[in-house]
């Protein structure tokens, strides 16, 4: 028991240090990796190439698969490319194989040990996470040299050679075999690395290790399609086609087994060498015999998944790509795109909003409405994709560019939530009150509107390009708006005092529209002190300024938001 528990600590061992050598190169050259793959659309043979030398990088060609699933998913990357990436992805795997079982123990301590002191010290800086990469790779070298130890006494054991003896006899059931524990390892690389250095320890023959690492083929190919079941169908169609490309190769090399032992046994190399060999020889025949189909695949996986209208009107994400997460200044970056997304629907429901008080046609506020229900259902998905991400991870940097998208989120969900009320108080004076403002008035909210959607835009801008003299005149521009706010006010009070008539009979909804006006104006402003504290000292008073007032004064606060504060 205490042997069997040794070794099975030893495999998880290398699973995990697979799994810190692929977060680390991630976060690090995660960015410079989607610019290669995203480079390589031009030609097929470059692709092929493309996923070679991603993978061998990231040692792991489900990394691979989600950079990829993503690009096609947004529209950036055509599915024959990213098959062809798919297919030189899995000859990088079998690269990687081939390095690291090279007699690297010596290495293990050092990697290590420089690892550890540049991880510690550095942290948060790039010189860190390429010690975590150190880390991870002596990790795998210690493993394997782990795992040898311990399976030389279950080598010894009769009962275990009985029980692998059992694959022997049934290949297809050694390719499950490979498939399971790829998926349960999350890693093809770790069970091919695993199976090849039992061979070496002689707890297995030659023809259950064959077997085992086509099934791990098979399993890093399921495992992908597990990965992409949550997004669109054009990016489940590259996992269709992987997983598709992979199965093919089984009637490839299975009739042909019993032979193929025969042959290799001839060639006086260890058994570890022959299965990495094997692997190596596999996966790059296969894939460059392959490699011309990419267009008939292609066509197959658009058959076998058609493109479905969507029958639910609500707005999905087009860019929260999980597979970024690992990489924070990607997920960061989708994180932007989307809240930007948000906020062209809040541009959107202000154009309403005019055609609402120009207007009495009830279609303007049926689409606020739904655009609110867009804006929600984004903001859900920026705040959980946020929360999901690592922070204690993120440098000083990331951390406060992640503070900034989810104080805009936040301050949009506000702002659509304001305009539907805002929409409520209108419909409520013309339909069941029958009144209208005055020419004046009406002229006014129309100036106020502009104003609000030129600080939205530039707000927006503010916020992606972070620019000083951007955020200083916009700033300028919400001082210019409070002053035409009070100016107005005041013009409508003197209004009153000559007796109006629609002034007076829409003086309450008239003055609230204002107040929730410069309320928007706020939020739409607050950009440009995050931007100004990253160039110059903060500002805190303006910070502050607007910010215990409510949306909706004096009618109370945002419907379905009570006591949220920002």
């Amino acid at each position: 028991m205490p042997t069997l528990l040794h070794l099975l600590s030893s495999i998880a061992l290398l699973v995990w240090g697979t799994h810190i050598v692929r977060t680390g190169i991630m976060r690090v050259y995660g960015s410079h990796l989607r610019r290669v793959l995203g480079r390589s659309t031009a030609h097929t043979p470059l692709a092929f190439f493309a996923g070679i030398g991603v993978t061998a990088l990231v040692q792991s060609s489900n990394a691979t698969a989600l950079l990829v699933v993503s690009f096609v998913s947004q529209g950036l990357m055509a599915l024959g490319t990213a098959l062809a990436i798919m297919l030189g992805a899995d000859v990088g795997t079998a690269l990687m194989a081939r390095v690291l079982t090279l007699d690297l123990s010596w290495l293990s301590p050092l990697l290590t040990l420089v690892g550890v002191t540049l991880f510690l010290s550095r942290k948060q800086t790039r010189a860190g996470q390429l010690g975590r990469v150190l880390i991870g790779l002596g990790l795998i070298t210690l493993a394997l040299q782990l795992i040898v130890d311990a399976a030389e006494p279950i080598t010894e054991a009769r009962g275990m050679r009985v029980l692998f003896a059992s694959l022997a006899g049934d290949t297809l059931l050694a390719v499950v075999v490979g498939a399971l524990f790829a998926l349960l390892s999350y890693s093809s690389l770790a069970a091919v690395l695993l199976i090849a250095t039992l061979a070496g320890a002689g707890l297995i023959g030659l023809p259950v290790a064959l077997g085992v690492v086509i099934g791990a083929n098979i399993g890093s190919g399921v495992l992908a399609w597990l990965n992409a079941s949550v997004q669109s169908v054009p990016g489940r169609r590259v996992a269709l086609g992987n997983l598709l490309y992979k199965l093919v190769g089984l009637p490839m090399v299975v009739p042909f087994i019993d032979p193929l032992v025969a042959w290799m046994g001839t060639l006086g190399y260890s058994p570890q060498t022959l299965v990495i060999g094997f692997h190596l020889a596999y996966n790059t025949l296969r894939c460059l015999l392959l490699l011309p189909t990419v267009g008939a695949m292609t066509r197959l996986c658009r058959q076998l998944l058609p493109e479905r209208v969507e029958q639910n009107g609500v707005a999905r994400p087009r860019h929260l790509d999980p597979g970024a997460l690992e990489t924070p200044s990607l997920a960061l970056a989708n994180a932007v795109r989307e809240t930007l997304r948000i906020g062209d629907l809040i541009d959107a429901m202000l154009a309403r909003l005019l055609e609402v008080l120009r207007e009495d046609r009830p279609e303007p506020a049926e689409e606020i409405r739904r655009l609110d229900d867009d804006v929600d259902a984004l903001y859900s998905a920026v705040k959980l994709y946020l929360a999901r991400m690592p922070r204690e991870d993120l440098a000083e940097e990331e951390q406060r560019r992640w503070a900034e998208i989810i104080e805009l989120a936040i301050n949009l969900e506000q702002a659509g939530d304001g305009i539907e009320h805002m929409l409520a108080k209108v419909r409520n004076l013309k339909t069941s009150s029958r009144r209208s403002f005055s020419e004046d008035g009406l002229e006014e909210l129309q100036s106020l509107h502009a104003q609000l959607v030129a600080n939205l835009r530039l707000g927006l801008s503010v916020f992606l390009s972070g620019d000083a003299e951007g955020a200083r005149q916009l700033i300028e521009h919400k001082r210019h708006f409070r002053r035409d706010e009070r100016r107005m006010a005041h013009a409508h009070v003197q209004r009153l005092h000559h007796g109006v008539v629609e002034s007076l009979e829409t003086s309450s909804v008239h003055l609230e529209l204002i107040a929730d006006m410069k309320r928007l104006n706020s939020l739409f402003c607050s950009t440009a002190y995050a931007a100004l504290e990253n160039t110059e000292p903060a500002t805190p008073r303006h910070r502050r300024e607007d910010a215990s007032q409510p949306l909706h004064e004096p009618t109370g606060p945002v419907a379905g938001t009570p006591g949220r504060t920002l």
